[in-house]
């Protein structure tokens, strides 16, 4: 299913093609998220994403937010994703609203960006919670729906599922 490109602009045919392994976040998802709190129990979350083509076609933003049971909001930000061609590699960075604070995505000192058929991993240092570095794993990427699975470490070496967001798409 393709997005509407009068609500979610379209790619520019002079882009990096590399650009459209993220064309998937095109669009709007809802869905559930289980956080793993630190007494081992998941809270089960309300999630949103929403993906644009932005800058010409030339990058894409994709909006995050997440809310409890009652509606407060807890996560609320923006991911800027493009291909840097005299680098060939990824510049991505999570703008967190709520702190007014920028995060690299994937930089090349924690190992870049990792694309297969089946799955986009990248690391971070977190900038929030208690643990040193997250790892982010996008599976089960669908012209429908995807996961976005959050792993901690504090060491880099031993890692922790403590976020799945699964989302579907509602509009095109």
């Amino acid at each position: 299913m393709a997005a509407n490109p009068a609500r979610y602009g379209s790619p520019n045919p002079g882009a990096p093609p590399q650009l459209a392994r993220f064309a998937f976040l095109i669009g709007t998802f809802r869905g559930e998220a289980r956080l793993r709190r630190e007494d081992g129990t998941w809270e089960r979350l309300d999630a949103m994403w929403e993906g644009r083509w932005i800058l010409d076609g030339q990058a894409i933003a994709d909006e995050f937010r997440m809310s409890n049971a009652a509606g407060e909001l807890l996560v609320l930000g923006v991911n800027l994703r493009a291909w840097d061609a005299q680098q060939n590699a990824w510049s991505m960075k999570w703008l967190n609203a709520l702190a007014g604070t920028w995060t690299d995505l994937g930089p090349a000192a924690l190992g870049g960006v990792h694309i297969d058929d089946d799955a986009i991993v990248y690391c971070m240092e977190e900038p929030v919670a208690d643990h040193a570095l997250t790892r982010a794993t996008y599976t089960g990427i669908s012209n429908d729906r995807f996961i976005w699975r959050g792993e901690r470490s504090s060491d880099g070496a031993t890692w922790e599922e403590f976020l799945v967001i699964e989302l579907e798409r509602v509009t095109a």
